[in-house]
């Protein structure tokens, strides 16, 4: 399997980190090679302009931002969707990297 790439985005990029180590630590138990990073709103665009993403996750508290990156991604192809809240708040690596995977399988 080929590394996939995952970019969560959040406000801060701060309350993500903690998802990412745990997304990682269930890509490694699945022997999957993925980079997984998250970055602040702000720093998105940037992001998308110089990494090859394969799918991006919009935190709950960035939701109303979807629209706004909508465009963006699909000129590139890239699933974006806002990762399930329950999910989030439980810090589920496992589910959000399920979610994420699912996404760049449709």
């Amino acid at each position: 399997m080929e590394k996939k790439t995952i970019m969560l985005v959040c406000s801060a990029g701060m309350s993500t980190s903690l998802l990412v180590t745990k997304m990682e630590k269930a890509a490694i138990a699945r022997g999957m090679e993925a980079e997984i990073f998250a970055v602040s709103a702000s720093e998105a665009d940037g992001n998308l302009e110089t990494k090859q993403i394969d799918v991006m996750l919009l935190g709950p508290q960035v939701r109303f931002m979807k629209a706004q990156f909508e465009p963006k991604v699909a000129a590139k192809g890239i699933p974006l969707d806002v990762i399930n809240m329950q999910d989030y708040g439980m810090m589920n690596g496992e589910k959000v990297l399920d979610q994420a995977l699912a996404l760049m399988n449709k």
